[in-house]
């Protein structure tokens, strides 16, 4: 996020020729809203005075509560690239507020906020690099989206056997326009499957990012015929799609999990950190991997990882620190978060989940280098691995169980968030599939 005054927004819009704003903002379920104006409004917007119907947002408010109010960020002022030169288009991220001046306890900025002033609290600093995958795929004759591909291409090809490849550069190109910096980014294990990583960034910073990627991948995908997707298993024959989270804390600016004298060269921070993201694995999986669709991949795919343990270069544990040859880069990887994920409520539970390992110095188990895959469950029960809820509805009765878990995201938004996950199970459980026609139409 750069270091922004309102003055400056307004010199900006000025000398850039921005003649409307988007002002973003997030739902419960993790999707991404806005309200725009003109830049004739931008001294009403910048004195928060953009004022919007909650009850119209899914787990906001009800009917006859008063209007919200969006309180925009000056430092996350940035032009859409892909939009006109000339009467550009720029967005602000939001924070959502109540009449009396109150933030919207509904709000998931709010929910990661409050967890990164918990972080603060203990004078620390909580730092994460996603890893977000996606597929492009082709849309029909009337511009539908489909599951359809022509490419064969696999992990780390390039063109022309990976057809998506101008996509993707026209997609980290306008990340870069906008000051994101992307790591890297690379054709993934299924064909017409991506994954563009961002760099390490401060947790709100983080998860502002990931849902303006998703945006722009959706957007330039589109441009080039393609429709771009995130849900989790869109096929049964292919992978499906993750978003691998890199986490570490810092102190004064300086990662603080590494520990050269220690075997695994890891401080008794990370253990501890270690050891509540392990414990509170169950919980956080309701948000993490929050649809029906999110536990096909999790009970099919080698790259999900469902199997709660860890190890140094273990890829089919849940958590994996893995060798770093220099430098202060020692960090917890944790494989099955999905990109569904609504970003600011699965890094508040990690966030609460580790300090809870910080404060009550919770150990994790000792470190397991075996393939989990290639173990029975009676190998996997001798070693005590446990394996993360096998449906929504089980992830949903972790969290409702994690009291650690619920506090961090409120009684507003837990009540919501579990009600309407609860409802999407219900829905599904009774809809005929596809599978169910196939599989018993001819036979019964």
């Amino acid at each position: 996020m750069r270091n922004l005054m309102q003055e400056d927004i307004v010199t900006m819009v000025q000398e850039e020729d921005v003649e409307f704003i988007r002002l973003q903002f997030t739902d419960i379920l993790g999707n991404l809203k806005n309200c725009a104006v003109t830049s004739s409004q931008l001294s009403k917007i910048l004195k928060n005075e953009c004022k919007f119907d909650g009850s119209a947002i899914e787990g906001f408010v009800d009917y006859d509560e008063p209007d919200l109010y969006l309180h925009p960020i000056p430092g996350t002022f940035e032009t859409f690239p892909w939009r006109p030169q000339q009467g550009k288009v720029a967005r602000m991220v939001c924070d959502v507020y109540r009449q009396n001046g109150e933030p919207f306890e509904g709000d998931p900025r709010y929910v990661l906020r409050r967890a990164v002033e918990h972080v603060k609290d203990m004078e620390y600093g909580f730092e994460v690099g996603p890893e977000c995958e996606f597929f492009l795929f082709n849309t029909d004759e009337n511009t539908v989206p489909t599951t359809k591909t022509t490419e064969r291409a696999g992990f780390f090809d390039v063109g022309p056997l990976d057809d998506g490849e101008n996509a993707r550069r026209d997609i980290v190109l306008a990340l870069e326009a906008m000051n994101f910096v992307a790591e890297s980014s690379h054709h993934e294990k299924a064909p017409a499957q991506h994954e563009i990583s961002f760099r390490y960034d401060e947790a709100l910073n983080t998860a502002d990012n990931i849902m303006t990627f998703k945006l722009a991948v959706r957007t330039i995908a589109k441009r080039h015929g393609l429709h771009a997707t995130f849900m989790p298993k869109p096929r049964t024959d292919q992978e499906g799609s993750g978003m691998r989270l890199n986490m570490n804390l810092t102190k004064d600016g300086r990662n603080i999990f590494r520990n050269p004298e220690d075997p695994n060269l890891m401080s008794q921070e990370a253990y501890y950190f270690l050891g509540g993201l392990m414990k509170h694995a169950k919980g956080i999986t309701a948000l993490a991997n929050p649809l029906v669709n999110s536990y096909k991949r999790l009970a099919t795919d080698m790259d999900a990882c469902p199997f709660i343990a860890w190890g140094k270069n273990n890829r089919t544990a849940l958590f994996r620190i893995p060798t770093i040859r220099r430098g202060e880069g020692t960090r917890i990887e944790m494989y099955s978060p999905d990109s569904a994920a609504n970003p600011y409520l699965v890094l508040a539970l990690c966030i609460e989940a580790g300090l809870d390992g910080l404060r009550n110095k919770i150990e994790p188990p000792e470190k397991i280098e075996k393939n989990f895959y290639a173990m029975t469950d009676a190998e996997r029960a001798e070693l005590k691995v446990e394996k993360l809820p096998r449906t929504l509805m089980e992830a949903l009765d972790e969290l409702e169980k994690d009291e650690v878990l619920m506090n961090a995201l409120g009684e507003h938004v837990a009540k919501h968030f579990i009600a309407t996950k609860r409802e999407e199970c219900r829905r599904y459980c009774e809809s005929v599939t596809q599978w169910e026609l196939e599989e018993y139409l001819y036979k019964y």
